[in-house]
């Protein structure tokens, strides 16, 4: 229990169906004075008071599990280190994969408990060749991209009630029904450890700041940058271009070189991705009978999916679009799908870019 809405509304309706409850909060900060801005952030003493009080309301027992040291290793220390690496990654995909289905199931199966309930927007389907996990009927509150990394065993562990809801209205309306308090609470986002918003400014007390070149795709320099750490794929704002492109043209970041500390700018068409690839990947639920596959690819929590070839050879996952990607990071999360079903993600290493350099 998040001490938001949903998980709020999860809970009520397990009760409801009959399941034997219980409410655990995640403490994932050892800044325990923190208290919610806003919308922004989450996980925080606010949000596990109002989680409390949700649990009294529903009459069942209410417990907080700290998990803050986990949480630092396998999610903060994850994301500090891939952006050391010139990657750009997903915490939410790392928190889903690490802690909430890894560390906070593997502690529920110890103790007895059947399966982990939550308030994501997925669904759950159980056919003779195992658990399926599929997209939510609300197509806006999706969220079987950042639950992509889930894997059979799992899956098996896991109840999702609000999948079938039409709308996050809906469950707002319920909320108020049964009298909770997080009715027309906000949602949260940006990154929770990062409440206020400054991921720039937060990795560069971490990574540390240097300046270095900013290199066209021929390699000569155009400008400088004040750490390679604060740029992204596909990103156009904050570029320091001393050297106006030749077509007068607007330049984007094509791709970070932490190694010399360079960031590579070019054309919006070079942004087009025509290959991505990884080897980090895993299956939510039964693997594909084929080692090359069709499906749709989805690059962003957000995303239109890409219809694409997938091919799986000597250890490496390649996903081929049948139209260009549109700039791709390595560090993100690719996540397949067969028609609602997920079939699988994996992390991004390498992209391959449709606009070859010119010579």
């Amino acid at each position: 229990m998040s001490g938001g809405v949903d998980s709020a509304v999860a809970a009520a309706r397990a009760v409801e169906a009959g399941h034997d409850v219980v409410g655990v909060h995640l403490a994932l900060s050892r800044a325990g004075g923190t208290l919610r801005a806003g919308s922004r952030g989450c996980c925080t003493i606010e949000d596990a008071m109002d989680a409390r009080r949700a649990a009294d309301k529903l009459g069942i027992p209410f417990y907080v599990w700290d998990f803050s040291e986990r949480f630092r290793d396998d999610v903060i220390e994850d994301f500090v280190s891939e952006y050391r690496a010139g990657r750009t990654p997903n915490p939410c995909m790392r928190c889903n994969e690490k802690i909430k289905f890894a560390a906070l199931l593997e502690r529920a199966i110890e103790l007895g408990f059947d399966a982990v309930c939550t308030g994501h927007y997925a669904t759950l389907i159980d056919t003779p060749d195992g658990r399926e996990l599929h997209r939510a009927s609300d197509a806006a509150k999706d969220q079987s991209y950042v639950l992509g990394v889930l894997t059979e065993a799992q899956l098996a562990h896991t109840y999702f009630p609000l999948g079938s809801t039409p709308s996050k209205a809906v469950v707002r309306a319920e909320a108020e029904e049964r009298g909770l308090s997080v009715a027309q609470k906000p949602d949260s986002h940006d990154i929770c450890f990062i409440p206020d918003g400054d991921t720039r400014g937060w990795l560069a007390e971490r990574v540390g700041a240097e300046t270095g070149d900013i290199l066209d795709r021929s390699g000569a320099v155009v400008g400088r940058h004040e750490g390679a750490h604060a740029f992204t794929v596909g990103q156009r704002r904050g570029l320091q271009l001393g050297v106006p492109a030749s077509d007068g043209k607007p330049r984007f970041v094509l791709e970070v070189r932490p190694v010399n500390n360079t960031v590579v700018v070019g054309p919006k068409e070079a942004l087009a991705c025509a290959e991505i690839s990884g080897d980090r990947f895993t299956w939510a639920g039964r693997a594909p009978a084929d080692t090359t596959f069709a499906c749709h690819a989805q690059i962003r929590a957000h995303a239109e999916p890409v219809p694409a070839i997938a091919t799986l050879e000597d250890g490496v996952l390649t996903v081929r679009p049948d139209d260009p990607f549109d700039g791709v990071a390595p560090g993100q999360t690719a996540v397949l799908y067969d028609g609602t079903r997920v079939i699988g993600q994996f992390t991004i290493a390498r992209t391959v870019s449709a606009v070859p350099v010119e010579a």
